[in-house]
């Protein structure tokens, strides 16, 4: 007489349909076939069920870690006794209620066999059941290209690669994949941002989020305050170059250098300090700028806050300062008592991030961050609470990127204002620029000539080389940002500080920025009075 051949279960598990991830699936008959014989031959009977995982199950995630087995009603079988195994080594089990558990240890990635085997009542005869399953906890790989957007009125084309096991959804909506992996979708025009998803078998998901609206397209803006912008005659200028075609935005304070929000902020801590101050109503201040053909930057002046410093101080939340060793706050020398907040506390972090939030659900285009830094001066005369292990620039870093994060779902562009010199010395302010064209939409340098020391890029003066200096110093920015679809975005000077500037030198810084390739800019004046006669019109370029 021939024996039967009893199959292992677990070496079908690759026909059979994955468990989905966290679900647990009860098995309720023996995976073994039950066989006849006589003599010293033994067949094997239907095994106590399983509940909890089934054979051929690929468990990712919380299913792995929260995975619990157990031994189904009657499991006991008058008595006799029952062990398990997994992967060969004793699992021990215990009676709840009228259950079984299995004491399964935490368990590791790769495939597992687990075994219940025991005496049965019946003569000659045994009891076993095989359950072969895999643990995968490894998110999918996921690549997003970022997309060349030529023609802002175009469809966006979505180009990535995923592992070859996963799901693919692109904004909710499944995408084929090749056999290599790739895909490629098209999403309609005025897209703001894309989110892909992979999903492997085992329930692991990456998500990844993508911006459709591409390069930040050339702007050209002028400065004006909130105070300002109530002033007929300063208003009616800016506008005026705006109407002419020779700018196509405005900067317009959010959060200004003395810590006041421009408008009636309903951000809880604005309104809680004061700082909310309604000098203008956002809504139709933006609505006037949109009518007369032009998009509105929202500035947002960071960390010099004197409003919340002054507000924590007296509230004593000292670690929402900079602070000196002696745990004073920090000034500088120069920029005041309670000046200058803390960027690594999470509070100071989160009022600024919901104030560009707030800016953009109001219909601000853009958000530019202005004193995105530490104070200048010696690093050893300043604190910075919660800071941690992180360097100043991986902290400022970091906040640009959770506020990008931020706005993608508002579709907005996320610019941070740095200084001239952070091109080649990041560490003297904290703005790390190869860092942060990885997380912004443009960077926009301060390149005013009159700011600049004598002898910077080996210009002598200058202040009076206005071409020079920009020229060179640009050539920096242009360099950092080579291969990311960061622009640059300069300020320009057009204003008088020991030289003269007429329509001459700001022209010159023009040309220079056009020099790198760069047809953006932003005119900064304090007193928001430029001069036309500098700029040409927009559709000349």
């Amino acid at each position: 007489m021939s024996r039967t051949r009893i199959p292992y279960s677990g070496s079908s598990s690759r026909h059979r349909r994955p468990a989905r991830r966290g679900v647990l699936i009860a098995t309720a008959g023996a995976l073994a076939l039950a066989g006849a014989g006589v003599g010293a031959w033994t067949f094997l009977a239907p095994g106590p069920g399983i509940e909890g995982v089934s054979d051929g199950a690929v468990l990712g995630g919380r299913a792995a870690a929260q995975m619990s087995a157990y031994l189904a009603a009657g499991a006991l079988d008058g008595g006799k006794k029952l062990h398990a195994t997994l992967d060969g080594a004793a699992v021990p089990l215990t009676a709840e209620g009228t259950r079984l558990r299995l004491g399964l240890p935490q368990l590791k990635e790769g495939r597992h066999t687990l075994v219940v085997a025991g005496g049965s009542s019946l003569p000659f005869a045994s009891r076993r059941q095989v359950v072969g399953f895999s643990v995968d906890t490894t998110p999918p790989e996921l690549k997003v290209a970022a997309p060349e957007i030529k023609d802002a009125a175009a469809p966006v084309t979505i180009t990535g690669t995923a592992s070859t096991d996963a799901e693919v959804s692109v904004n909710g909506k499944k995408v084929p994949l090749d056999r290599a992996g790739a895909f490629r979708v098209t999403v309609p025009k005025g897209t703001p941002v894309v989110t892909v998803t992979a999903v492997d078998r085992a329930g692991n998901t990456t998500t990844k989020d993508v911006s459709a609206r591409g390069r930040r397209p050339m702007v050209r803006a002028a400065h004006i305050t909130a105070i300002g912008w109530g002033d007929d005659t300063l208003r009616g200028g800016v506008l005026a170059l705006v109407r002419s075609g020779k700018l196509n935005a405005v900067e317009l304070d959010v959060k200004d250098e003395d810590g006041e929000v421009g408008y009636a902020s309903q951000v809880p801590l604005a309104r809680q300090i004061g700082a909310a101050k309604g000098y203008y109503d956002a809504r139709k201040a933006i609505a006037e700028i949109h009518a007369a053909g032009a998009q509105v930057i929202g500035r947002i002046v960071a960390f010099r806050d004197p409003k919340l410093a002054a507000a924590s101080w007296k509230a004593g939340k000292q670690d929402q300062l900079v602070l000196t060793p002696s745990g004073q706050p920090y000034d500088g020398g120069h920029y005041g008592a309670l000046s200058f907040t803390n960027f690594a506390d999470p509070v100071v972090r989160k009022y600024n991030q919901d104030l560009a939030v707030e800016a953009a659900r109001l219909g601000f285009d853009d958000v530019l961050y202005d004193y995105v830094r530490r104070p200048d001066g010696p690093l050893s005369q300043m604190r910075f609470p919660g800071i941690g292990t992180a360097t100043p620039e991986q902290s400022i870093t970091s906040f640009v990127a959770d506020t990008r994060t931020a706005l993608r779902p508002h579709g907005k562009y996320l610019g941070v204002s740095v200084f001239g010199i952070a091109a080649t010395r990041p560490t003297e302010i904290a703005q790390d620029i190869a860092a942060l064209v990885k997380v912004t939409d443009y960077i926009a340098p301060m390149v005013y000539p009159s700011h600049w020391a004598p002898g910077e890029y080996g210009v002598a003066q200058p202040d009076t080389s206005p071409y020079a200096i920009v020229q060179r110093s640009l050539a920096d920015f242009a360099r950092q940002a080579k291969g990311t679809q960061t622009e640059i975005v300069p300020w320009l000077q057009d204003f008088s500080m020991g030289s003269t500037y007429g329509p001459a030198e700001v022209a010159a810084q023009i040309k220079a920025a056009e020099a790198n390739r760069m047809n953006s800019f932003i005119l900064w004046n304090a007193g928001a009075r430029y001069q036309g006669a500098a700029l040409q019109q927009i559709s000349a370029h």
